[in-house]
């Protein structure tokens, strides 16, 4: 009995233990080492998690690997580790888990700074050698790599997945952005593609770093108060702080199709916190919406709702009435009371009776009649249980302006059209490892919808890129690369081309190619073979664009389909909308420059 007491005693004692092992694990995260690159290559034991800088990699490798392969790629794993032992970089290794991004302090109030951490996966994590992080904005073509070794001596058992691995931090992101991280498990084998690990996040807005007060992009007033007296209507509003240097005002109304645009300048010296002013020239009975802004650049505009009421005016006087009519009086209103009630209550009846022997409900008119054209809310066809996946194609012969055009209509139509868009400056580590051909063959079979951005440039044929010697002078700073794929947009446009033919050739839809060009551009931009499928001019038909990837109908009978971040009115008011807007002004601006040379 003793010897079973003792026996349970010691598995209890053996048990605390490992769970108290195990919490050891996952207490902490763990963060990068500064060491250097022999440490790791002879297994030292003060090189268990090491950053690697730029210029480890140079020594390595003997040249810049950033000018020569032209993106962020997968670390030469035989070069950086030694040759000793070939077998160390043939092992599948699995994709991170739980790919989290934390926001740490940044003094600096226009950008924002965060640090990515991960747990690795179970499976190969015996062979695990090191991660590479790599941080790219969606609407930007700039890649901020880090990368991270173990030392060749370190194994790592099932108990380490638990661990948590902390990046360097990424600084100097601007507000508002999108952003996509990728966290990929070292080595990476040939044709093995489960070994990384995206997630797309967002910066936080100025707003919600810093506070209103301290935003003027971001800044709208917060209390708004309309007051009628008479024909007088007085709309009283607080003032931006001082600080932010907004001096004026407007206010825009609207209904029944017409506009009140009013210019507001408060007096700062008379109150420094709310300011009032008059709408004129209002209707009586009507009900205006309308919106108060700062008078500055892409301000943030706040409704509100203004209800006109019926000014009553002076009349004659009243009748006086002598006392025997005024017992007359009340007897003839309630005469009159009950042969209104027994004349409505007649004709109520006949065409409910009417109705009946018809088999018509009545109930249904009544709610026909009483709708109108009240605004619905229409939802999206349910086939579908993930966004349609839309590749978008462009020349890159048009210069840096059209490609921030194109990345700017991607990430408004991946943000507020529903979309799940692909583009080659998006996703430059898979293109950089399936090669560019390869990379644009496998979207054109797999997404759902192909647009191609028609510009002048689709008539120059393209150049194969020249080498660049020019080396960066920053040898200890992240892995950065700047430089995008000059020549496999074009060949894109010309494999759609051959689609667009075949498909027409052999009788196929062709719904699932589109054209596009932006409202500055002219219809001979657009190549002859993709005249045959469905061209907008965008931006005024981001919603005829909408229905087409949707395949919903924007009129119907009694009604009509309208999107507020979509319209040609509303897609200016987001952040997004406007960007895009100036994209395309400025490219335009480019090309009509191009054209009077």
């Amino acid at each position: 009995m003793w010897k079973a007491a003792a026996l349970v005693l010691y598995h209890l004692l053996t048990l605390g233990q490992l769970l108290s092992v195990q919490e050891d694990v996952t207490a902490a995260a763990i963060t990068p080492q500064n060491c250097s690159l022999d440490c790791i290559q002879q297994g030292g034991p003060g090189c268990e998690y090491c950053r690697i800088t730029r210029a480890d990699v140079k020594r390595a490798l003997g040249f810049k690997s950033i000018n020569a392969f032209g993106s962020c790629i997968p670390w030469p794993c035989f070069e950086l580790l030694g040759e000793e032992d070939p077998q160390i970089c043939q092992h599948y290794v699995q994709a991170p888990n739980d790919v989290k991004v934390e926001f740490v302090h940044e003094q600096n109030p226009q950008s924002d700074t965060v640090v990515v951490s991960w747990k690795p996966s179970y499976y190969g994590i015996a062979f695990l050698r090191g991660f590479q992080v790599s941080l790219q904005a969606l609407g930007g073509s700039s890649v901020a790599c880090q990368l991270f070794l173990f030392h060749r001596n370190l194994s790592l058992t099932v108990s380490h997945a638990q661990r948590v691995y902390k990046s360097d931090p990424f600084p100097g992101l601007s507000l508002g952005t999108q952003y996509a991280v990728t966290v990929m498990a070292l080595p990476v084998p040939e044709e093995w593609e489960k070994f990384y690990h995206s997630k797309i996040f967002s910066t936080r807005s100025c707003a919600q770093k810093n506070s209103l007060e301290q935003c003027k992009n971001d800044w709208y007033p917060q209390h708004i108060q309309v007051e009628q007296e008479g024909s007088a209507i007085t709309v009283t509003f607080n003032l931006a702080p001082p600080n932010l240097g907004i001096r004026s005002y407007f206010s825009l109304c609207y209904a029944n199709g017409k506009k009140k645009y009013t210019d507001i300048t408060p007096n700062s010296y008379k109150n420094k916190t709310h300011h009032s002013f008059q709408l004129t020239d209002l209707q009586e009975e009507t009900n205006y919406t309308c919106e108060i802004a700062a008078d500055e650049v892409d301000a943030v505009r706040r409704k509100f709702n203004v209800q006109v009421l019926r000014i009553r005016k002076g009349g004659t006087p009243p009748l006086s009435v002598s006392p025997s009519m005024a017992l007359m009086l009340p007897l003839g209103l309630a005469v009159a009371a009950i042969l209104v009630v027994l004349l409505a209550a007649l004709t109520r009846r006949r065409p409910q009776l009417h109705m009946k022997r018809l088999n018509i409900k009545p109930d249904l008119i009544t709610q026909d009649q009483e709708s109108g054209t009240q605004e619905e809310m229409l939802a999206l066809p349910q086939g579908r249980q993930t966004p349609p996946r839309l590749l978008i194609c462009y020349s890159s012969n048009d210069g840096p302006a059209l490609i921030k055009a194109v990345m700017q209509l991607g990430s408004f139509i991946q943000q507020y059209m529903a979309t799940q868009v692909c583009l080659d400056l998006w996703d430059s580590l898979s293109v950089a490892g399936e090669g560019s051909m390869a990379w644009y063959c496998r979207q054109i079979q797999e997404s759902d919808f192909i647009m191609v951005i028609c510009s002048p440039g689709l008539n120059i044929k393209p150049k194969p890129p020249e080498p660049d010697n020019n080396e960066d002078e920053d040898e200890d700073g992240e892995l950065c690369d700047f430089e995008s794929n000059t020549f496999s947009s074009d060949t894109a446009v010309q494999l759609v081309g051959e689609e667009v033919g075949r498909a027409k050739a052999r009788g196929r839809d062709l719904s699932k190619y589109m054209s596009v060009i932006f409202e500055y551009s002219e219809e001979t931009d657009v190549p002859t073979e993709l005249r045959l499928v469905s061209h907008y001019t965008l931006t005024k038909d981001l919603p005829l664009l909408f229905s087409h990837l949707h395949k919903v109908a924007l009129h119907r009978p009694g009604g009509y389909l309208k999107i507020n971040n979509i319209s040609e009115e509303g897609f200016t008011k987001l952040p997004a909308g406007a960007a895009l807007q100036r994209a395309i002004l400025e490219v335009g601006m480019e090309m009509r420059a191009k054209r009077c040379r």
